[in-house]
């Protein structure tokens, strides 16, 4: 069985993906309890996710994602309703999975690359 290597954690991709799964992740706790979790809980979330595949980054650039994907998943509760919400949060799970194909997950990822492109991004 050969496994391909995982790509670096600092990467462009990955950090985009680590900004869709925290957003998905705070839409769904909030939506669920009515809370946003904190800055830090993000970060810590995206080490424990990282450590799973034995990678890792900065405390700084993972608070950085983490703040990121606060500000999108605010932007994204405060221009829905509720029931659209708990579609887009549905359909972003469901996109944590690579096999699973939707439109609005990919318009969703898009936006996290764009986010890294903003001011204050480390490069």
């Amino acid at each position: 069985m050969s496994s391909t290597p995982l790509p670096p954690a600092d990467g462009r991709g990955t950090r985009a993906a680590l900004i869709f799964a925290l957003t998905a992740e705070r839409l769904s706790i909030w939506y669920e309890h009515g809370q946003w979790p904190t800055e830090a809980q993000g970060a810590t979330l995206v080490a424990d996710w990282l450590g799973r595949s034995k990678r890792s980054l900065p405390l700084a650039e993972r608070r950085h994602l983490s703040d990121l994907s606060d500000q999108l998943a605010r932007r994204i509760a405060g221009a829905l309703s509720r029931e659209a919400g708990l579609y887009a949060v549905h359909e972003m799970m469901e996109a944590l999975d690579p096999n699973y194909e939707s439109d609005l997950a990919r318009s969703m990822m898009a936006e996290c690359e764009s986010l890294l492109d903003g001011p204050g991004t480390p490069d």
